[in-house]
């Protein structure tokens, strides 16, 4: 009598039959559906072996289960995507769910990259300089009535420029008899220290601190009683030279 061939589970003979073989030990169909088969996430039916088991993080569909929620129509190899675990077809979910882009209006579909700002969306395609129209990605830009620039144009179109070294102010900057100053440029021309925030004297473009000016009055005024100097006498007449205390 022969080696006898039997299904693991119910050990009936398989001889005969179709079976399966599972970390090399034989079933019959039927024992290896009900111990192994997935059930079907739709008709809660045992999707058997000779059905396609079609699975998405750990759920299981018929191939003729598996559609969109919104269409019904198959996503077997389609792309799809999920909102609260339903299934649906690229189109309807960005129907349904994708944001539009601010310049074209149309929807920003699943799995693209999108560009955001203030609420605002774009592809990355139509996120753009509104000035050369090159794409900006991910460098620095400035928004202005509600079109978008990067920092070179804004530059070129907007930004003010220092009346002293000829450079666009990208930040800050002083007003001083309305023309405009990089803060760094705005410096006594005596000792160089900024002026920004602080008393200044000025005569055309030639700027001073007016601590370091007020010392050198008292210095002069004080070398002049001195040695008895008067002074030029139209001179100090069309120009006195201002009284000033110390501390002040």
């Amino acid at each position: 009598m022969g080696e006898r061939y039997d299904c693991t589970e119910c050990q009936e003979s398989l001889y005969g039959h179709k079976y399966i073989l599972k970390e090399e030990k034989p079933y019959c169909i039927k024992c290896y559906e009900t111990l192994f088969s997935n059930t079907c996430e739709v008709c809660q039916k045992l999707i058997s072996c000779t059905s396609k088991d079609l699975s998405y993080k750990d759920r299981h569909w018929h191939s003729d289960c598996f559609l969109c929620n919104k269409c019904s129509r198959s996503l077997v190899d389609r792309p799809f995507a999920t909102k609260n675990e339903a299934l649906m077809c690229i189109e309807c979910y960005s129907n349904e769910y994708s944001a539009k882009c601010h310049a074209c209006l149309k929807n920003i579909m699943p799995g693209s990259k999108k560009m955001e700002h203030k609420g605002n969306s774009w592809h990355e395609s139509c996120f753009t300089c509104n000035r050369c129209q090159q794409p900006i990605g991910t460098r620095s830009f400035v928004q202005k009535d509600a079109n978008n620039y990067c920092l070179p144009c804004y530059e070129k179109q907007f930004a003010l420029q220092c009346v002293h070294c000829k450079k666009p102010i990208t930040t800050g900057g002083v007003n001083y008899h309305d023309q405009p100053w990089h803060k760094e440029c705005f410096v006594c021309i005596g000792c160089k220290q900024q002026l920004a925030g602080q008393r200044s004297w000025g005569e055309q473009i030639h700027l001073f601190r007016a601590a370091p000016v007020a010392q050198r009055l008292l210095q002069l005024q004080t070398v002049l009683r001195v040695s008895g100097w008067s002074g030029f006498p139209d001179v100090q007449r069309r120009h006195p030279v201002p009284r000033l205390r110390q501390g002040h």
